[in-house]
């Protein structure tokens, strides 16, 4: 695919920095160059090889001449480049000034203002990556921890469109025999086997819905969860949410209702991003301020995924402990027994007396007890104990999920067709449907308001 129009943008954060680019891909990339571009030692374009920089000055073309910026060019001649086309890219002094006056000269001479994504969006349209490779390179820029970074750069080189593309033949190869026997009912030709049919529907199925289930931990990777930390006054929990910030971002001290506000952090732990809610002590209090703190707490069980449910070891239980534990069986929970190092009045045993199925960690926040052990439960509950990252694709974009779905409905609909010996024509209606649905994951069946869509949430330059 060839496109007749030249796109420019500035590709680097705004704001000042060593160096800053304004790249430009299309036909009229060098071209355009090289009205602008004066090298500093006697060279044509023409004669620069591919992939190398060049220094020079870019020039103001008008009557002036005037030297705009000292930069380096970069020369990129088609196919092998991140679009396909020619693309130049002049390595200015960063700083909004010259990068938009550079900018500025480029699109007088010749170049339009890229849209969001355009780049990539080229990348796709000329077969250089695929949709779900498109949209990794968007993943992989915004990726908020190494975690989500390593799973970006595994979709980014094809793991999931190479399973999706497997997945993919061998419906293709199934929705061919079936076709087959539908054309040609009167020959004599050895078509697949209905049991056959059945079973590699079923194996493609199983394999869709073990990409299905990635989903879950996926989004978590990707975007993070929300947990607050729940408990009486004084049993530790702004002691908690400082250890786990490793800062003292909250006030501690032994008096009960000092924190009368949630305070929201975002932490790393294990490669999932956190954000951590310590919230005011659940207690019955004639203080106006400490009260709208107290609701302001429970106002955090609508918002957040996991709650880190703190008692005092050293305590025994009360009525507002039970009411923490009446929390924990309707909700995703973490018991944490603190002050374990005094003397002991509540015991493990007696908070699973309520909650025989909620995980319990025992610390002792001030002598950094439990810690580590802590965050190992958090990813265990969150990611479950036998999620590796690595041996197969994981989805995290919605979009991916929802097509796996319709595939998977259609793919259900086959193998119940199948199973009660319906026309074939009715199965491959289906078989089409399931096929169509996995193509939109890597653009083989995706249309233009959607391919907008997608690329409109990437930034300008990339």
């Amino acid at each position: 695919m060839k496109f007749d129009d030249t796109i420019a943008a500035i590709a680097t954060p705004k704001g000042e920095g060593g160096i800053g680019i304004v790249r430009v891909s299309g036909s009229h990339a060098i071209p355009i160059a090289n009205k602008l571009f004066r090298p500093s030692r006697a060279v044509l374009l023409h004669e620069i090889p591919s992939h190398t920089l060049t220094h020079g000055y870019v020039i103001d073309t008008s009557a002036s001449g005037e030297i705009i910026d000292e930069v380096l060019l970069g020369v990129m001649r088609t196919p092998n480049t991140y679009t396909t086309e020619d693309i130049v890219e002049f390595n200015c002094h960063g700083g909004s000034i010259p990068l938009t006056s550079v900018l500025e000269l480029v699109v007088e001479a010749g170049a339009r203002v890229a849209e969001p994504g355009e780049f990539t969006k080229r990348a796709f349209l000329n077969g250089r990556l695929d949709l779900a490779q498109a949209e990794a390179v968007a993943e992989l820029i915004g990726s908020k921890t190494e975690l989500s970074r390593k799973i970006a750069v595994d979709t980014l080189s094809g793991k999931l469109s190479e399973n999706v593309n497997r997945l993919s033949d061998r419906l293709a190869e199934l929705l061919a025999e079936i076709e087959a026997s539908i054309d040609f009912p009167d020959e004599d030709l050895d078509f697949m086997k209905v049991d056959t049919q059945l079973q590699t529907s079923r194996e493609v199925q199983a394999d869709i819905t073990h990409l299905i289930a990635t989903a879950s931990e996926g989004r978590i990777i990707k975007e993070g969860v929300n947990v607050g930390i729940l408990g009486k006054p004084n049993v530790g929990k702004s002691s908690l949410f400082n250890a786990l910030l490793t800062t003292a971002r909250a006030i501690v001290t032994d008096i009960p209702g000092t924190t009368r506000d949630t305070i929201e952090e975002t932490i790393n732990i294990g490669g999932i991003p956190i954000n951590l809610v310590d919230t005011a002590g659940i207690r019955e209090t004639d203080n106006i301020v400490e009260q709208q703190g107290v609701q302001r707490s429970r106002d955090v069980l609508d918002k957040v995924e996991l709650l880190l449910l703190m008692f005092d070891a050293s305590q025994p239980l009360d009525e507002s402990d039970i009411e923490l534990l009446e929390i924990a069986k309707c909700n995703r929970a973490i018991l944490i027994l603190n002050k374990t190092d005094l003397p002991i009045y509540t015991h493990p045993q007696n908070l699973s007396d309520h909650c025989p199925n909620v995980s319990i960690v025992e610390t002792a926040i001030t002598e950094d007890i439990g810690i580590d052990m802590l965050k190992n439960t958090i990813l265990d509950v969150l990611l479950g104990g036998d999620f590796v990252v690595g041996e197969s694709p994981i989805i995290t974009n919605t979009r991916h999920q929802d097509a796996l779905r319709r595939s998977q409905e259609a793919l259900d609909d086959v193998i119940t067709s199948l199973e009660n010996e319906m026309p074939p024509d009715l199965v491959s209606v289906d078989l089409r449907i399931s096929l169509d649905a996995l193509g939109d994951i890597v653009g083989k069946t995706t249309t233009e308001d959607i391919l907008d869509r997608i690329f409109s949430q990437f930034c300008v330059g990339k």
